[in-house]
């Protein structure tokens, strides 16, 4: 998996950093790619980027705010340009279907494609599949606004082809079912099981995708152990109360929340537009790094792989 932010600014568009989105990258056989929330001139972005609108087929809104959802009529409109005709599926808290059913109506849009728009309340699995599971949870934020943990399921690890020669096992449909774990029954009787022919399975990879939030113990739970938290900093650790009064985090929050939740890499985004040059940028990072070392800043059109 790997994550392309396509804007990491908050609030409102500024010259270094346009509004919320990224696009998760699941590098599947299709090239999949998850979009988690969509600003205005979301598909601006993408024309600069390796993100297809024809590959997205899901996309989860974290919360309502403008800067995370007013780019989403304009990218729903132009991926049917597209000739796009797969279906595409939206994730968010209550009142999006209203959003889109009402900007979709009142400018005429047609769609090439299916929309699915499932609107979700409270924590638990907002989507699974045979790869993949989605938790989502509420968290700090004067609005309703989730955060996502995105888990790759465990895959079975390599067959062991020396142990499979040594005990004289043929070639043939049988090994499929060896390297699925499973017994099996050869025509001279004998019997294995899969089990003894496979190494250790292979660790699925794991990131939560955090929305605007200040300090918040669902955060925590969504991020424990996972290989790449992705975390709000709007503001500088010197800006606590501003932070808390409007219900965002700090660089000290995102920090401390990925050490709590030991998780391997924090990326950190929903930068305030008063911190535009390189030295402030550097000041946020050692600020963050000073609690948690593995601690970065996502740019716009900055790629990372989980």
């Amino acid at each position: 998996m790997k994550l392309t932010f396509l804007g990491t600014g908050a609030g409102i568009p500024a010259k270094q950093r346009n509004v919320s989105s990224l696009a998760l990258h699941l590098m599947d056989k299709n090239n999949t790619i998850w979009l988690f929330d969509c600003g205005e001139a979301t598909q601006h972005q993408i024309l600069y980027s390796p993100v297809k609108a024809t590959k997205i087929t899901k996309i989860f809104i974290t919360h309502c705010h403008g800067d995370h959802i007013y780019g989403l009529p304009g990218l729903l409109s132009s991926r049917a340009f597209h000739g796009a005709t797969t279906p595409l599926t939206l994730y968010g808290p209550n009142g999006l279907k209203d959003y889109i059913d009402i900007s979709l109506k009142i400018s005429g849009t047609f769609l090439t494609y299916p929309l699915i728009i499932k609107e979700i309340d409270g924590q638990g699995i907002c989507y699974e599949d045979a790869e993949i599971t989605v938790h989502s949870a509420e968290l700090n934020h004067g609005v309703t606004s989730f955060g996502y943990r995105i888990s790759q399921k465990d895959k079975p690890g390599p067959l062991l082809i020396s142990k499979v020669k040594e005990a004289g096992i043929p070639e043939g449909p049988v090994l499929n079912k060896l390297k699925k774990g499973e017994k099996v029954k050869l025509k001279d009787g004998r019997t294995f099981k899969g089990t003894n022919f496979t190494g250790p399975p292979k660790k699925g990879k794991s990131v939560a995708i955090l929305g605007d939030t200040s300090p918040s113990v669902n955060a925590v739970r969504l991020a424990e152990r996972v290989d790449t938290l992705v975390h709000e900093a709007t503001f500088a650790r010197n800006e606590n109360d501003l932070a808390l009064k409007y219900g965002h985090s700090t660089t000290l929050h995102a920090a401390e929340t990925a050490k709590k939740a030991g998780v391997k890499q924090l990326v950190m985004n929903h930068i305030s537009s008063r911190y535009q040059t390189a030295e402030q940028k550097e000041k946020l990072i050692a600020e963050a790094r000073a609690i948690f070392s593995e601690s970065d800043i996502a740019e716009d059109l900055s790629s990372f792989n989980i």
